[in-house]
């Protein structure tokens, strides 16, 4: 075995869109593999987890796990990959803050399942059959990892020496923070957040911005905003008034929104809350001589336009919300 230190990459519950990332440092990934053993990610390299599990405690030098905790098996991994790596890097949003597998919170497994194998157009499943954990057959036992009913994030199962946020994270930190690792440089204190800001993405938006004060909501669709005045005063959904800097605002620069993948501010401790907070104090409707009824009436018509709280405030982070899933 190679005398280099090891990194490792992992995928859970997740899109894929983290090790693109990784790619996406270009040139740099010469670099990575130059400095490390690149010995496990199981959707580049065909090593086995029984060759993980066969390693010393803490040989691996270096794990970036991405995706959220949703089955047994990710949760399996989790404590694996802890055990055997020096720094557990939860590396990207559904890691970090549970992003959108996250969103599964709002509902019960049990109506995902029904959903995927009973209630679909496209299945023939007459009988209403469900996977089961575990089937006897003629050549052995067949088993799948269990459906939790939670998403969790990384550190909710286990210790997380490090964050690093994005959905996916931008290549420009991605670089930063394996630069540092590899040049031995001090990293922060253990917890830290790692390749991002410490402000809210409004701070590194160029957009003109003035007093925000609006009367109206739009969704992308309904209005071609101005390239050059905030999103958020023209009366579209931006979520950059909650969410934390570092990315360098690329969406903002397309004309388009932010949709808050880099996660909750440092400071604050729910998103979606800081979110409502933001809109509260600046929503304006002319109450003079309106009884409360009628206000109520107005600001509520001002905020149908908003289809879906949950999806919008806590899209990136649900799982670390103050509620963190639906109430029984």
């Amino acid at each position: 075995m190679s005398e280099k230190p090891k990194l490792a990459m992992y995928w859970a519950s997740s899109c894929g869109g983290c090790e693109i990332a990784l790619v996406n440092i270009h040139e740099m990934i010469l670099d990575v593999d130059a400095v490390f053993d690149f010995m496990f990610c199981p959707c580049l390299l065909d090593t086995k987890i029984k060759d993980i599990k066969a390693l010393e405690d803490k040989a691996i030098t270096l794990t970036l796990f991405n995706g959220a905790i949703r089955t047994t098996e990710n949760e399996e991994m989790a404590h694996l990959l802890r055990r055997k790596s020096e720094v557990l890097v939860a590396f990207g949003s559904c890691a970090h803050e549970g992003c959108i597998p996250g969103l599964a919170n709002l509902h019960r497994s049990e109506d995902f399942l029904e959903s995927i194998y009973v209630d679909n157009p496209t299945i023939d499943n007459p009988e209403s059959t469900y996977p089961l954990p575990e089937c006897d057959m003629p050549e052995g036992t067949l088993s799948l990892p269990e459906f939790y009913d939670r998403v969790s994030t990384l550190a909710q199962v286990t210790d997380v020496d490090y964050f690093i946020p994005g959905c996916p994270p931008e290549p420009h930190q991605v670089r930063a923070v394996l630069q540092a690792v590899m040049s031995g440089e001090d990293l922060p204190p253990r917890g830290s957040v790692l390749g991002a800001g410490s402000a809210i993405v409004c701070e590194e938006c160029a957009r003109v911005k003035a007093d925000k004060k609006i009367t109206r909501l739009y969704r992308t669709y309904e209005i071609q905003p101005d390239t050059e005045a905030c999103l958020l005063e023209q009366g579209i959904l931006c979520m950059g008034v909650a969410t934390r800097s570092g990315c360098g605002a690329p969406c903002l620069e397309a004309n388009m929104p932010c949709t808050g993948c880099y996660g909750t501010p440092e400071g604050s401790m729910d998103q979606g809350a800081r979110m409502s907070a933001a809109l509260g104090s600046i929503i304006e409707v002319d109450g003079k001589g309106l009884s409360e009824d009628e206000l109520a009436r107005r600001f509520n018509k001002i905020l149908d336009h908003i289809p879906d709280y949950a999806g919008l405030f806590y899209k990136y982070s649900m799982s670390s919300s103050i509620m963190k899933a639906r109430r029984k």
